[in-house]
């Protein structure tokens, strides 16, 4: 089965995580946890339970939301109408968040392929995700998968309005 990528192909993302984007996903998942929505609760108790080390900082699931950009930047041109494979997601494994992401820091996402399993039509690719001060914040191994267009899209054919 093929796969368009190789092993070393890499992409970035990067991003000045603002408050909105906190609040967005606070919104869209109901996490509104105090140490993402809460300054006050955050220059008291701080990052990690250490009091006055700083405000608020973004969920976990935004850095991923990240990680998932670098790797759409990555196989976006994978999608052509004339391409016979796609990439889907398979997963995120081995997700470790290192440090607290403040609001205001600017993250930067490095998505590089590591292996390539042609035979299973699989490939992995190792992320991380640096600050501005160039500190490793998160890392993550993802797995993408590139089925068939055909088999992709077997059973959406158009609705019968009849």
């Amino acid at each position: 089965m093929p796969v368009p990528c190789k092993v070393g192909e890499s992409s970035r993302f990067r991003k000045t995580v603002s408050e909105s984007d906190v609040y967005l996903l606070a919104g869209i998942s109901g996490d509104f946890a105090p140490n993402h929505v809460d300054e006050e609760f955050m220059r008291r108790e701080g990052a990690g339970g250490s009091a006055g080390s700083g405000g608020r900082i973004a969920h976990g699931a935004l850095l991923v939301a990240y990680m998932s950009a670098a790797s759409t930047r990555l196989f976006e041109p994978y999608w052509s109408d004339e391409a016979s494979e796609v990439p889907v997601s398979a997963g995120y494994d081995r997700i470790r968040f290192l440090k607290p992401v403040a609001i205001g820091d600017t993250v930067t996402v490095t998505y590089t392929v590591s292996s390539v399993d042609a035979e299973r039509g699989r490939a992995h690719a190792a992320i991380e995700v640096r600050n501005q001060r160039d500190e490793l914040v998160a890392v993550a191994t993802h797995l993408s998968a590139f089925p068939s267009r055909s088999k992709l899209f077997a059973d959406q054919s158009a609705p019968d309005h009849s």
